[in-house]
């Protein structure tokens, strides 16, 4: 399979590599090509201003949370229509999950997609050292092609030829350009990243990002370096989007209502393929503007910022009432973080305001900036579920800077999974169970796992016993 692609990696984070990025997929996109973006790793802001800047969703890719097999599969599936895939990498090239090794890097997933790595580098207040940089990424792993380079913070043309020249006598790397400090190209960041492109909030940045490349970076070289990866092999099975898909199955289509809003968006795209496989409809709704729910088989509570969008969330009863009505009549709910903080009895913000949620637990979710929680996380399932049985073991992600409090003494929690981090060093409760309810902090990757959605699924078909042998309720 012939799919142009490159991978944009950072020294470090903070270097600019979301900002170049952006600005190759907007000018590609601009120049009519069909840019296929991807994020390594666990991040859900990033892959929403891919998505904005290309109109196409974005893919994670994660060499920690799902092997070999299923990235190259996942990669071949969304990128096979594509004039060009850029894969934007996490935090510097060879940082991951592990210290001595590329497990979990922007580096292992550069070797296992055969891409050309383009490196970002902040040369604000660099000069011939720019090449003992640049000398020692290129060298550290010599199985690891890293074919160009884009200097940022660059303030002027005179200081790109004097790293250019510098370059080009110590690497073999190409030195495709430079982008300039604008703060016009800057996305703010909040407390978990930057803020979320969703509704138009960024209508002018991804053209300004494309016109700014555009006019220091040789784009017809970048191309080129895309054009020069590695063919991939096709695995027959899988080569094009929705090979998975189930065909003329007997069970009707599950109904998921996914919230989705500006409060509600942090979703692994990957696990919407893979619900839609399974033969599932997903039926997007809004918790901030709609009133009734869609009529639906199960809700799906993604995380998000509804912290900060309390006081509407609060706001809108009708729709907190008809979940809490959904789930107290046996509904299948499946919410996580966000999710998770919207189905307690209420979110406390960092100024310590109360906002009134869908009360399915007896919790406060309290805004703490000493409290944030972040990493990987191994998951088991302790007590069946509507995600499986005992033993079920998965993985995903934790980020947040909330935690939950009871609301008095009486208040009682029964959880449903035990959590821990990638050393296994901590471990601990998460997965909050109410009937047909469950909530976790943690962002489960339903690739690492496939009974989880098989699961899911069963949870929400009308039979009146599940798999996992409990009856349940239905409404």
């Amino acid at each position: 399979m012939n799919c142009p692609r490159l991978i944009i990696a950072g020294t470090h984070s903070g270097v600019g590599k979301t900002t170049v990025s952006l600005a190759l997929m907007a000018a590609f996109t601009a120049k009519g090509r069909r840019v296929q973006p991807f994020k390594v790793g666990p991040d859900f802001l990033d892959p929403t201003h891919h998505r904005a800047a290309t109109g196409l969703h974005s893919y994670n890719l994660d060499g920690w949370m799902v092997d070999d097999e299923r990235n190259q599969e996942m990669f071949r599936q969304a990128a096979c229509e594509a004039d060009i895939s850029i894969v934007e990498g996490m935090m510097g090239l060879f940082d991951g999950a592990s210290p001595v090794d590329d497990f979990g890097s922007t580096a292992q997933m550069a070797k296992l997609l055969k891409a050309p790595v383009v490196l970002v580098v902040d040369g604000s207040a660099m000069a011939r050292s720019v090449a003992a940089l640049v000398h020692g990424y290129v060298s550290f792993d010599s199985s690891l092609w890293v074919a160009g380079v884009v200097l940022n913070n660059i303030r002027s043309e005179g200081h790109f030829l004097l790293l250019k020249k510098a370059l080009e006598a110590y690497t073999s790397v190409k030195v495709l350009g430079f982008l300039k400090p604008d703060a016009a190209l800057r996305i703010e960041d909040r407390h978990l990243g930057l803020k979320v492109a969703f509704e138009d909030q960024f209508p002018d940045v991804y053209v300004k990002l494309a016109q700014a490349i555009s006019e220091t970076v040789n784009l017809e070289e970048v191309e080129a370096l895309a054009g020069m990866a590695e063919t991939l092999p096709v695995n027959p099975a899988c080569s094009s989007p929705g090979s998975n898909r189930r065909v003329g199955s007997r069970t009707p289509a599950i109904r998921i209502g996914v919230a989705y809003d500006s409060a509600f968006c942090f979703y692994y795209q990957e696990n919407f393929r893979a619900l839609e496989e399974q033969g599932a409809q997903l039926v997007f709704f809004s918790p901030l503007s709609d009133a009734v729910l869609p009529s639906v088989d199960l809700l799906y509570l993604g995380g998000g910022y509804p912290e900060l969008h309390s006081k509407e969330l609060s706001k809108n009863y009708a729709m907190r009432q008809a979940i809490k009505e959904f789930a107290v009549g046996g509904g299948v709910v499946y919410a996580e973080c966000g999710g998770l903080m919207y189905v307690m009895e209420s979110i406390e913000d960092f100024d310590g305001a109360r906002f009134s949620m869908a009360g399915l637990f007896p919790f406060v979710a309290k805004m703490d900036r000493d409290s944030m929680r972040i990493g990987y996380r191994n998951v088991e399932i302790i007590t069946p579920c509507i995600l499986g049985h005992q033993g079920i073991t998965a993985r995903g992600h934790e980020f947040h800077y909330s935690k939950l409090v009871p609301v008095d003494s009486a208040a009682e929690a029964t959880y449903a999974c035990t959590i821990s981090d990638v050393g296994q060093t901590r471990s601990g409760p998460d997965g909050l169970m109410y009937k047909n309810s469950l909530a976790l902090y943690t962002h489960l990757y339903f690739r690492s796992q496939p009974l989880l959605v098989e699961a899911l699924i069963a949870s929400a078909a009308a039979e009146s016993v599940n798999d996992f042998g409990t009856p349940r309720d239905r409404i």
